[in-house]
């Protein structure tokens, strides 16, 4: 069967952020003068997620507060499966892991066979949910697409080492946030950019989360807060 290409499919983009700190830099690469979607243009690793997304198990689950945020306006049971595109993804466009040092305890899915041979199982623990947009109406591709914020301090290994990466995308490297303007970027990235520069010294999840929704009727930017955390005494 077909895909239906005018269809909006979920799917998830991974900031990481270095130095957070200091001179912070975002993790970025040039897609294809081929593709379908943004062809040439910088983008942060991401992808759509795959119906088998929803089966892996995760040796650390998403922050309760990311996940809540995930369910508001969205089908109920996405959450993991969101988490785990986000890993993948990560791994298969920058060779960069995610994960805790384990073995799987279930016959390892083709699309995971390199990542578990780095001796790793993936953790969503080090995921930040801070922004979500969808792709407006009229593109070759549309996307329901939550963006996930993770420090490089959280992941396995060297994050200057992507001999592990697949060809998707070109001229991976590490942008300093103050200069990645003057790079060709779609221009949600350049949105949620600004959302990034303005939080990158906050460590605690924001309070709430962009949502840039656009569908036929309108263009509109909304707030996604999630359910109210229990208070502890």
């Amino acid at each position: 069967m077909s895909q239906d290409k005018t269809a909006i499919r979920n799917a998830a983009t991974v900031i990481v952020l270095r130095d957070r700190f200091t001179d912070p830099s975002i993790l970025m690469g040039q897609r294809g003068a081929a593709a379908a979607f943004m062809p040439n243009k910088f983008v942060f690793p991401g992808g759509a997620v795959d119906a088998a997304d929803a089966d892996i198990s995760l040796a650390a689950p998403l922050p309760d507060i990311c996940f809540e945020r995930l369910s508001e306006r969205a089908n109920p049971g996405l959450e993991n499966a969101l988490a785990v595109a986000a890993i993948r993804e990560l791994w298969e466009e920058t060779g960069l892991i995610l994960g805790q040092p384990g073995q799987w305890s279930a016959p390892v899915p083709a699309d995971w066979q390199s990542f578990a041979a780095m001796g790793f199982v993936p953790s969503a623990q080090a995921l930040q949910f801070v922004f979500r947009a969808v792709t407006p109406p009229g593109r070759p591709r549309r996307f329901d697409a939550r963006f996930f914020l993770v420090d490089a301090d959280a992941l396995q290994g060297n994050p200057d080492d992507f001999t592990h990466a697949s060809d998707e995308l070109s001229h991976l490297q590490w942008v300093k946030i103050r200069d990645a303007r003057n790079f060709d970027l779609p221009f949600i990235t350049e949105v949620v950019l600004a959302e990034i520069a303005a939080r990158a010294t906050q460590v605690e999840p924001p309070q709430s989360i962009p949502f840039f929704l656009n569908n036929e009727e309108a263009s509109l930017f909304l707030q996604l807060r999630g359910y109210p955390m229990p208070q502890s005494d």
